[in-house]
């Protein structure tokens, strides 16, 4: 197959139906909390690239998620991230019903076109109940991103898979294949179950499912009390049959009726099977979007040595060609804008030639964004060999206490620091300030626990723009970590089945020498060693880790 066009002959003229509950498109549209809705945008994008006929589905979320502010000691004050989709999108004047509490629920879509410089297209759906013809309460179930509780979440999961399975009926559109992103729109397989008189089979073969989630917790689970008094009795013995018999797992549920399902890692894909054992789970490692996650300078770089890049990142791998200066240049303009940046914002006194630790993802627990500040002591007398300062940022779930203070120990950590190591944490992470954040610094950290990162997505957006990543051997990174090659690894290898707390020492102390005694020196002291690394960091990463790769696997391995 070309780079586009032979994708619809293959399909015979049917479209992929990709259902989300969150798509990050636009930094406009907040209808996107993390990860999940920035890959989600990353797949469409690839799609209208590559002319694959996808048509992506997901709620307005007209409050959307939230937006961050902190305080002077780092407390996350939360906002309304409002946004009006008459303003960039168009209502379509179709509508489907969908049935919650008995009552029937009126479900619209509002439409915007994400259109390819390559000439393909991708319409991506809004789906909208606040409609005049419904009630006050049924208004607000496509308000807010995970909002609310147990029956909220349910009733916007039915807004999503069935709602959404039947406004594409309503559509015109003709769906090959079903995937779902996520358990959250799961429900349209009970949909397709009731359409094909309780044939799983036919089901199966209509439905793609991709898990994002390491850990049990993650995975939506509602009571069949909630499921009997939003979704109806009707369909109990058939969620039960496949879903779970104590409670519905949505997770399940799209597990049992799809033919094709994946983790998003190699590493992810062995957790999911030891999560549920007994199924086929196969795995497509993650990719982001190069030309979207390119920095103006280093895509200006590309395009003059490498012509073509955007459509072919793989062409990336002639990255050898480019000059070394060239390479330096175009880091120092993102490195210089990202620190102007953090100074305006913050009132840090950070400099543009010391080496700058980056750190920015969802503030919780597992994702540890404190191991770095374990030892005040040893970090200064690092510092004092080979000065670094820390840029920081990330949201904690409103209902995450804990996420919330680590914010504010990060807060209290940058004020007993400052004088010796400049810390600052920036707010309201989101699409333009990652941007800013992975392009600008000169080395991306990651230190989740292991194996709780499914893939994790920053380090190949840093890695397009020649970053160099230091991280914990989980989710991606073991798949493209070489050491002292593609990046640097902190702690033991994930085959290593250690304590919790042996565990957290062993990463501890890794992070701390290697900072000291080869990152901070190759910095400072070897420049050539640098360079080579961030050349390393575009042939041999970013020219595989996009999502092009990612959406070409999933034509061929799960759609055709």
């Amino acid at each position: 197959m070309n780079e586009k066009g032979d994708f619809k002959g293959a399909l015979r003229g049917e479209s992929i139906a990709y259902f989300s509950m969150e798509i990050g498109l636009d930094e406009r549209i907040p209808t996107y909390a993390g990860g999940l809705g920035t890959l989600a945008g990353d797949t469409v994008r690839s799609s209208a690239d590559l002319g694959i006929p996808l048509v992506a589905v997901t709620l307005a979320s007209r409050k959307g998620s939230f937006r961050q502010e902190l305080d002077e000691i780092g407390r996350q004050i939360e906002h309304p991230a409002e946004w009006d989709p008459s303003e960039l999108c168009d209502l379509l004047p179709e509508r489907a019903m969908v049935r919650v509490r008995g009552r029937p629920v009126a479900v619209a879509a509002w439409e915007q076109i994400l259109k390819s410089p390559t000439g393909g297209s991708v319409p991506v759906l809004f789906l909208d109940t606040n409609l005049v013809e419904n009630s006050p309460e049924d208004r607000g179930i496509t308000d807010v991103l995970y909002g609310g509780d147990d029956r909220y979440r349910l009733k916007q999961e039915i807004v999503l898979g069935v709602g959404g399975m039947r406004i594409l009926e309503a559509l015109g559109f003709s769906i090959r294949k079903y995937h779902m992103n996520e358990g959250h729109s799961s429900l349209l397989a009970l949909e397709l179950l009731e359409r094909s008189g309780g044939d799983p089979e036919g089901v199966r073969k209509r439905c793609v499912f991709t898990t994002h989630t390491p850990v049990q917790a993650g995975h939506d689970q509602f009571s069949y009390e909630i499921v009997r008094e939003i979704l109806g009795g009707g369909a109990i013995e058939m969620l039960r049959r496949f879903g779970g018999r104590d409670r519905l797992n949505m997770t399940l549920f799209a597990l049992n009726l799809s033919m094709y399902v994946n983790g998003v890692a190699k590493r992810h894909r062995e957790t999911s099977r030891s999560m549920f054992p007994g199924y086929e789970i196969h795995s497509v490692t993650n990719g982001v979007h190069s030309h979207s996650w390119t920095c103006p300078s280093f895509r200006e770089l590309y395009d003059r040595y490498l012509p073509g890049w955007a459509n072919e990142p793989e062409m990336l791998v002639k990255v050898g060609i480019v000059p070394d200066e060239k390479i330096v240049e175009a880091h120092a303009a993102a490195k210089g804008e990202l620190i102007d940046y953090v100074n305006r914002s913050t009132g840090a006194a950070m400099d543009p030639e010391v080496l700058t630790l980056g750190f920015a993802r969802r503030s919780t627990e597992y994702k540890r964004p404190t191991l770095l500040f374990s030892d005040l002591d040893r970090l200064r007398r690092i510092s004092s060999r080979g000065e670094v300062q820390v840029v920081m940022a990330g949201k904690a779930h409103p209902r995450d206490l804990q996420g919330k203070r680590l914010i504010e120990e990060i807060f209290r950590v940058a004020r007993a620091l400052k004088g010796d190591i400049e810390v600052a944490y920036l707010a309201n992470y989101d699409m333009i300030l990652a941007s800013k954040m992975i392009s600008g610094v000169d080395v991306w950290l990651n230190t989740p626990l292991r194996p709780l990162e499914a893939s994790g997505t920053s380090g190949m957006k840093a890695a397009h723009n020649g970053v160099i990543n230091f991280s914990v051997l989980d989710g991606w990174w073991i798949e493209g970590w070489i050491e002292g090659v593609t990046g640097w690894s902190i702690g033991p290898g994930p085959e290593e089945d250690l304590p919790p707390e042996e565990g957290r020492r062993k990463d501890t102390e890794d992070l701390y020498s290697k900072l000291e005694y080869i990152i901070a020196p190759t910095f400072y002291h070897r420049k050539d060693d640098w360079v080579r690394m961030m050349n390393n960091s575009i042939g041999m990463l970013a020219y595989y880790f996009n999502s092009h790769r990612m959406m070409r696997r999933y034509v061929t391995e799960a759609y055709l």
